[in-house]
């Protein structure tokens, strides 16, 4: 099974964005920063490449949107969150807010930051998989905070272990940040292939391995790559896991 790791940007490089997942035959992709509408869609779709448009280039069947916090436009109202999409149908899914909670009529200029939720689904071949955008401050070491949200994902994922389980997310830390000694119960992918970087430069400058696929013992893990280009301010990271 061949997973995906890529936070989309809200989707402003859409031209990119497109090619690579029209061009990428993944069973699997975890996504950050979606944006989605259910009332005003069309007009959505006009400002950036948007979760329909997302699941149209993948041509995935089964997929699954958290929504973080949603703001007014044109009418009706967007939201931003996380996405899984699948070929494997899904057995169950769940989400829950790490930190924070859903805000409505969000302004921007004055929005909440780190309002973030995990998701987590168990797919019919037996394998969890949990996505998230972590915590959020300006130095990839993070802070006594940034701690206390990890020791809470930790706890969110910990009954999961007995399952076949692989998180993934833009964690938004490096693997030698103190928060990520919460997870320590799972494999680092990124940390174990000499990853140095999965940011691409549009936005920061600087090298920062904060996109992260993390799977259990239960869990093989082969064909790691960072797939260069220009689809998103992060690279995309893959792996083909399967239960041992």
């Amino acid at each position: 099974m061949k997973i995906l790791q890529l936070n989309v940007w809200m989707g402003k490089v859409e031209g990119e964005l497109k090619r690579f997942l029209e061009n990428n035959n993944f069973d699997v992709i975890c996504m950050q920063e979606v944006m989605s509408s259910e009332n005003c869609q069309v007009h959505l779709a006009r400002l950036c490449f948007d979760a329909e448009a997302i699941k149209q280039a993948t041509g995935m069947p089964y997929a699954y949107f958290s929504p973080n916090w949603s703001s007014d436009i044109a009418n009706g109202s967007f939201e931003l969150g996380n996405m899984i999409l699948s070929r494997i149908p899904f057995r169950s899914t769940m989400n829950t807010f790490v930190n924070g909670e859903y805000t409505e009529h969000t302004i921007l200029e004055k929005m909440c930051s780190n309002n973030l939720n995990v998701q987590v689904v168990e797919l019919e071949n037996g394998v969890v998989i949990a996505n998230h955008h972590g915590f959020w401050r300006s130095q990839p070491l993070g802070d006594e905070d940034t701690v206390k949200a990890f020791k809470h994902l930790a706890e969110i994922i910990q009954p999961y272990q007995d399952k076949p389980f692989v998180l993934c997310g833009d964690l938004n830390v490096r693997h030698e940040a103190p928060a990520m000694r919460e997870l320590d119960f799972l494999r680092d992918l990124t940390y174990e292939n000499g990853v140095k970087n999965t940011l691409s430069g549009l936005k920061f400058n600087g090298e920062v391995p904060c996109d992260h696929i993390m799977p259990n013992d239960k869990l093989e893990a082969k064909n790691f790559m960072v797939h260069d280009g220009y689809a998103s301010d992060h690279l995309g990271i893959s792996a083909e896991i399967e239960i041992k």
